[in-house]
C-alpha cells in the first residue's frame, strides 16, 4: 500500500487514523489531517483529489515525479516540491517529496526516497505548541527534515574532494583516482544546481504572502533558507577546492613531463659524445690520428670515459638528472 501514515491533529495532538475514505477524511472544527504517500498511482489518489479538491495541474505533477523544486499556488492551496538526496559511495541518488497543502490537510507524497518521515512525525508530534499551528508548521517540518539530510552528504563529499587534494600533493594521480576526480566534480555541480531552486522555495515561503502560511510560522522557513543557503555555500568551496587540485595535477603532469624531457635530452647528450668519436674511427680512413698507435684504442676508450662522465657530472649538477 502507498499509505505510509495518516492521522487527523488537533491542538497540537494526535486523536486518530485516517483510513482514506469520505468518512476517515471528515474532519471536525480546528482539525487536520497529515497523510504520507509513496509512489501512488492516480486511482489510489482519487480520494484525496475529490476530498480536498486537489489542483489537476499539481496532481499531475506529483503523479509524474521527475520536478526540480518548486512552490505554486493554486486558490488557497500550495503545491511545495522538495528534492531530496542521498549518498552511496561517490554517488548521489536524489528523490522527490510533493507537499501539498491546505487549510485543514497535508499530503505528503514521496518519489525514490528512502528516509521515511516516521522519525519526523514523532519529532513535531513531541512538540504539541508548534504542530498546534497547523498545516504550515507541518510543511516546515518536511522541508527542514530534507534540507537535514544535505549536511552529511556534504561532509562526505568535504571528505573525499580533501582526501583527492592530499594525493594530489603527494603523489601523481592513477587513471581511477582521476577517474573518482571527475565523477566528484560532477556530482557537485548536479547537486549544486537543485540547490539554487531549493534555495528560492524556501526564500519564497519566507518572504512572501501565500495562502495557508501563517505569518507567525513564517520565520522557521528562514531557518530552513540559511541551512540551505550554508550548503549551497560549502558546495561552492568544494568545487573551488576541486578546480584547484585539477590545476595543481595538470601542474605537476607538466613538471613532471619536463623532467622527464630534460632527463632524456641529458642522456642523448652524453651518449652523443662516444657515438660521435665512435664513428670517426670506424669510416676506414688511411691516414687518421693515433690510428697505428699500440695504445690508441685505450686512448679513445678513455677518452669517451672521460667526456661522458664531464657530461654527466655537469647534468647531475645542473639538476637535469
Amino acid at each position: 500500500m502507498p499509505v505510509v501514515a495518516s492521522y487527523v491533529y488537533k491542538d497540537g495532538r494526535r486523536l486518530r487514523e485516517a483510513p482514506l475514505t469520505p468518512q476517515g477524511l471528515a474532519l471536525g472544527p480546528d482539525e487536520f489531517v497529515w497523510t504520507g504517500l509513496v509512489d501512488p498511482t492516480r486511482e489510489e489518489l482519487d480520494v484525496l483529489v475529490r476530498r480536498f479538491q486537489l489542483h489537476p495541474l499539481a496532481v499531475e505533477d506529483a503523479l509524474a515525479a521527475h520536478q526540480m523544486p518548486k512552490v505554486e499556488v493554486y486558490g488557497h492551496e500550495l503545491f511545495v516540491v522538495a528534492r531530496t538526496a542521498q549518498k552511496t559511495d561517490d554517488h548521489i541518488d536524489y528523490g522527490e517529496t510533493h507537499i501539498f497543502v491546505g487549510d485543514d490537510h497535508v499530503i505528503t507524497i514521496r518519489h525514490g526516497s528512502a528516509r521515511t518521515h516516521t522519525a519526523l512525525r514523532h519529532l513535531l508530534e513531541a512538540s504539541p505548541a508548534q504542530l498546534r499551528a497547523g498545516p504550515d508548521y507541518v510543511l516546515h517540518g518536511v522541508l527542514d527534515y530534507v534540507v537535514d539530510a544535505y549536511v552529511p552528504i556534504v561532509d562526505a563529499s568535504e571528505d573525499a574532494v580533501l582526501e583527492m587534494e592530499q594525493k594530489t600533493l603527494d603523489a601523481f594521480l592513477s587513471r581511477a583516482e582521476i577517474r573518482r576526480l571527475f565523477t566528484l566534480r560532477r556530482e557537485l555541480l548536479k547537486f549544486r544546481r537543485i540547490m539554487g531552486p531549493m534555495e528560492e522555495v524556501a526564500g519564497k515561503l519566507q518572504s512572501l504572502d501565500l495562502p495557508c502560511i501563517d505569518p507567525d510560522v513564517r520565520p522557521y522557513f528562514r531557518d530552513v533558507s540559511d541551512h540551505v543557503k550554508r550548503v549551497n555555500s560549502r558546495l561552492g568551496g568544494l568545487a573551488d577546492i576541486l578546480s584547484s587540485v585539477f590545476e595543481v595535477a595538470n601542474l605537476l603532469e607538466q613538471q613532471r613531463q619536463g623532467v622527464i624531457t630534460r632527463k632524456l635530452a641529458s642522456w642523448a647528450a652524453i651518449l652523443a659524445a662516444p657515438t660521435a668519436i665512435a664513428g670517426v674511427y670506424g669510416m676506414n680512413f688511411q691516414f687518421m690520428p693515433e690510428l697505428h698507435w699500440r695504445y690508441g684504442y685505450a686512448y679513445v676508450l678513455a677518452l669517451i670515459a672521460a667526456v661522458c662522465l664531464t657530461l654527466y657530472i655537469t647534468f647531475k649538477r645542473s639538476k637535469w638528472l
